[in-house]
């Protein structure tokens, strides 16, 4: 008992430790934020002057954010991360805990060529914090703001989205509605922002903006329509819609918000407002009104050079057991060998209840100095620990080395089972150093896990039971962060298994063209080297692996770039109970970003019986790759996996379709304690491609502004199409998504306690009397297994029907059987009780029930038009301005017809007809 009720205080302790650790280091002191950090993408060109437009960038912002917020929030200090590959200057200081990973806003190159958008990686639930902000040069040096606004104002939308987990109040796959107003209406909020609604066609050299038309099918207007913003306006609301209008100064709030628009605010928020989210989060609650106007943020000039590493490697008494000191030593030869990279300056120290230094640092430029550094790893364990000794002995490393330990990085992998740790957790919080931590087993003191979390390093922990190469996995983790991605060791496999005498781990291994220099194969065993073959694309045998039988581990790098296509492997096992693994990296083989995959988990901590959700990125660059097959292997501490195929259709735990992020509940939790994660991503085929969408959570471009009723059009947009864009060829990659902490799992708890996922992609379209609807199924537990049964209602109103679901219009759905979660549902039904003359609309929503008669959440509400709204009234009709054209007027009254031919003004065809009622028909 005693056992189990400090087991259980150390978990308690450590989820309040973790909670709230992502990648952003930004607090709020006093309103003011603090430790943003931008950072310069290596890709982008020197040029001093985007630093200059920075500033004044931010300094804008900040005065704009503490207006909209009520003199609640302003940007207080903010550090610039300058590549390593820019000129030095000695204003130029040396990072910290900064890196380019930590960056809330990312100068880069644009997702796609020509398109600028500034746009908010997000892709987790409302009021949840979002990834980063991507802004490009261009943008920075103010050169779009007619297309997207004054780039102080637009940075606060997006830090919006960024910080508090709100969504764009305009929707360009639904960019208009149909109002209660019996009018169709421009997706925005306010309804107050006022312009006109106009479509422009071209044909031989000459464009002609006309009056939108309606479509017959959507009652709504044709595609291509667009809204045309009146230039000066008097409406404050909302920076969530458009940030470019002058007079727009505030978010919506309840007074002034449109609960109607199809805005993806209002999907994602429950039609709350902007404002009502903000005021919600925590840094409303923290925070008071100021009396007076805050100082100018404070800006760090940060630039990146060569990593300062010091591996400090346990040789305690407790690495003796559970093959841990072998283990460990694979995991840091792999790390010298293939992670670390050139330039760097290493060193190493042991330690027990003392601290050896077994290497000063050495800068590493060949694989002369990687070999040195590998002569230095430990042979044996045995005596004391004390942690404290071995990071003292880091910083007399760096300090004989001729560096400070501002900025360095300690590497500590060790059991951490030392009580005395706490002593000198303080020198290291004041060190500048990075600690990241290995833990190897479950037994790691707090104070050693708190030194890494205060530092801003990593925390990893391999548990002794797994049968993989997690502690690899977790070394491999460890490459920089500040690097280019085509410098970087990306991972194409990792994998392993327990086989007895004659058994084999037999695969292949995909290497695509974007890949193939430094091409690595590591293989590792536990008790008695295995029989390896390998083959090239071509059939080839490969024999010369360099077999080190003290590490237990055997390797091969590829020289030159390696072959594209598929390599195939054979391990068989010499013994029983025998663990072997394989690990394949490689880098960029030129200049052409390779693919990337990214995994991450929406907290580091949980209680049962909440979800987790599990989310992996795969870019090409910042270009989302979609259609891929990506899986999640989640293992518990005590070795048990269970895999999860990721979806990227915006249902379930999936934010947004098609967006390269890939996504799905996990509730399949077996036991309290840490779970590590593990993700796979392949490209088959004909499968996989580039996205060709606008990033979503963006700033809304402007195609034109209204100035005394006419319209000045700003630069196209770049546009694309699937013909611009191949097919991606094959690839695989894997990558390690860290750990996270589950708590109160009991065997006891039998009950369902997860209901079915709401439905966020629920479509209807009318077809003469009967209405077709279309969604993705959920599941019996969020996204797995088969709801019981769905009840759809429907309403003229949408408020009453998302506010009165349960008073609303029932459908009949006897004949409606669900069908496995993820798969496509449709059904129709015929439309009664409906009396047209009321009525201009109808909106449909879903519940699904499970068979523990547990409701999901209110579906997205749908709608139709049952007759065509009341359109824009139809104006004299005006061409793109420069552009000639002739104008015919055809008037026919009667038996008269008048023919005038008007050069360089206006196409306009009127013809009016009396009719046999005597009203007049104008077309």
């Amino acid at each position: 008992m005693m056992g189990f009720s400090r087991g259980f205080v150390f978990l308690l302790l450590l989820l309040h430790l973790l909670q709230g650790s992502d990648t952003s280091l930004v607090r709020l002191n006093e309103n003011g934020y603090e430790d943003i950090i931008i950072a310069i993408d290596p890709a982008v060109p020197e040029d001093v002057t985007i630093i200059e437009h920075i500033k004044e960038m931010v300094t804008k912002a900040s005065t704009y954010l503490f207006e909209a917020t009520e003199k609640r929030f302003f940007f207080k200090n903010v550090s610039i991360l300058i590549p390593e590959s820019w000129t030095n200057s000695p204003q130029y200081r040396r990072p910290k805990q900064e890196s380019y990973k930590h960056a809330d806003v990312k100068v880069a190159p644009p997702v796609l060529e020509g398109r600028d958008e500034p746009y908010t990686r997000q892709f987790t639930q409302c009021e949840e914090k979002a990834e980063y902000i991507h802004l490009t040069p261009n943008f920075v040096l103010g050169r779009k703001q007619n297309e997207y606004g004054d780039s102080g104002k637009v940075l606060v939308h997006e830090w919006a989205h960024l910080r508090w987990g709100v969504f764009d109040e305009y929707n360009e796959d639904q960019p208009f509605y149909s109002a209660s107003s019996k009018r169709i209406e421009a997706t925005r909020c306010s309804i107050g922002i006022t312009g006109v609604n106009r479509i422009q066609t071209c044909q031989g050299g000459s464009c002609i903006t006309r009056n939108c038309r309606t479509d017959s099918t959507t009652k709504l207007y044709e595609k291509d329509c667009q809204f045309f913003p009146d230039k000066v306006q008097s409406e404050k609301a909302s920076i969530m819609f458009m940030p470019s209008i002058d007079s727009v100064t505030e978010f919506c709030k309840e007074e002034n918000h449109n609960r109607e628009a199809p805005t993806l605010h209002n999907m994602k928020c429950d039609y709350r407002s902007t404002w009502k989210v903000i005021s919600s989060s925590e840094d409303f609650k923290n925070s008071a009104p100021m009396e007076g106007p805050p100082s100018p943020p404070f800006f760090s000039l940060l630039r990146t050079s060569e990593r300062i590493v010091c591996l400090v490697l346990d040789v305690s008494g407790s690495m003796a057991s559970s093959d841990r000191l072998n283990r460990m030593n694979q995991a840091a030869k792999y790390f010298l060998s293939q992670i670390i990279e050139n330039r760097s300056w290493v060193g190493m120290v042991h330690f027990n209840h003392l601290a050896t230094i077994a290497s000063e640092l050495i800068q590493i430029n060949s694989d002369m100095e990687r070999n040195q550094l590998l002569q230095a790893l430990p042979t044996s364990a045995s005596g004391g620990t004390s942690i404290c000794s071995g990071i003292k002995a880091a910083f007399q490393v760096f300090k004989n080395g001729g560096f400070q330990t501002d900025g360095t990085e300690i590497m500590l992998a060790c059991a951490g089972e030392d009580n005395t740790a706490k002593d000198c957790i303080d020198e290291v919080k004041d060190s500048g150093a990075v600690v990241h931590f290995i833990a190897l087993g479950p037994s790691a003191d707090l104070a050693v896990i708190n030194m890494s979390t205060l530092t801003g390093g990593k925390y990893l922990v391999v548990a002794d039971e797994v049968q993989n190469n997690g502690l690899i996995d977790a070394f491999g983790a460890l490459a920089s962060e500040n690097d280019d991605v085509i410098q970087k060791s990306l991972q194409l496999e990792n994998k392993g298994s327990l086989l007895d005498n004659g058994f084999w781990l037999n695969d292949s291994v995909l290497i695509d063209s974007t890949l193939g220099k430094d091409t690595f194969f590591l293989v590792t065993w536990s008790k008695q080297v295995p029989a390896i073959y390998l083959r090239d694309p071509k059939g080839t045998q490969i024999r010369n692996f360099t077999i080190d039988m003290a590490s237990k581990t055997a390797y091969l790098r590829i020289p030159g770039i390696a072959q594209v296509g598929v390599w195939t492997y054979n391990l068989e096992a010499k013994v029983n109970s025998e663990i072997l693994t394989i690990t394949v990296t490689s880098r960029a083989a030129s200049s052409v970003p390779p693919i990337t995959v990214n995994a991450k988990v929406n907290t580091d901590t949980n209680s049962y019986p909440s979800p987790m959700i599990v989310y992996a990125e795969v870019l090409q660059g910042y270009t989302p790759i979609i259609g891929a097959r990506v899986t999640a292997t989640i293992e518990s501490g005590s070795g048990k996996t269970e895999e999860l195929v990721l979806l990227d259709n915006g249902a379930g735990a999936d934010a947004f379709k098609d967006d390269g992020v890939y996504s799905r509940y996990f509730t399949a939790y077996s036991e309290n304690g840490r779970y590590s994660l593990k993700v796979r991503a392949d490209g088959g085929t004909h499968s996989a491609r580039r996205s060709l969408r606008h990033p979503s959570s963006r700033a809304a471009y402007i195609p034109g502004w209204v100035v005394d009723g006419e319209i000045q059009w700003n630069s196209p947009r770049s546009e694309m199409t699937e013909a611009t864009q191949p097919i991606v060829e094959n690839f695989s990659r894997t990558a390690s998504g860290g750990t996270f902490v589950i708590s109160n799992v009991s065997s006891n708890q039998l009950t369902d306690q997860y209901p079915p996922s709401q439905i966020t992609d629920l479509q209807a379209t009318l077809d003469r009397e009967e209405i077709s609807l279309t969604w993705t199924a959920p599941g019996d537990d969020y996204d797995v297994g088969t709801v019981q049964q769905y009840i759809i209602r429907t309403s003229e109103n949408i408020i009453d029907l998302r506010d009165n679901f349960n008073n609303a219009l029932l459908v009949d759905t006897t004949n409606l059987k669900p069908k496995e979660a993820n798969s496509k549902e449709t059904f129709a039904f015929k439309l009664e009780n409906i009396p047209e003359e009321n009525a201009t609309y109808i909106f449909i929503a879903i519940e699904s029930v499970d068979k523990s008669n547990q409701h999901s959440r209110l579906s997205n509400i749908a709608q139709v038009a049952l007759f065509t709204p009341q359109a824009e009234p139809i104006p004299d009709e005006s061409p793109h301005s420069g552009v000639s054209t002739s104008t015919i007027v055809l008037s026919v009254v009667g038996s008269v017809v008048l023919v005038g031919i008007i050069v360089g003004t206006t196409v306009r065809i009127v013809k009016n007809k009396r009719s046999s009622s005597g009203a007049t028909t104008t077309f």
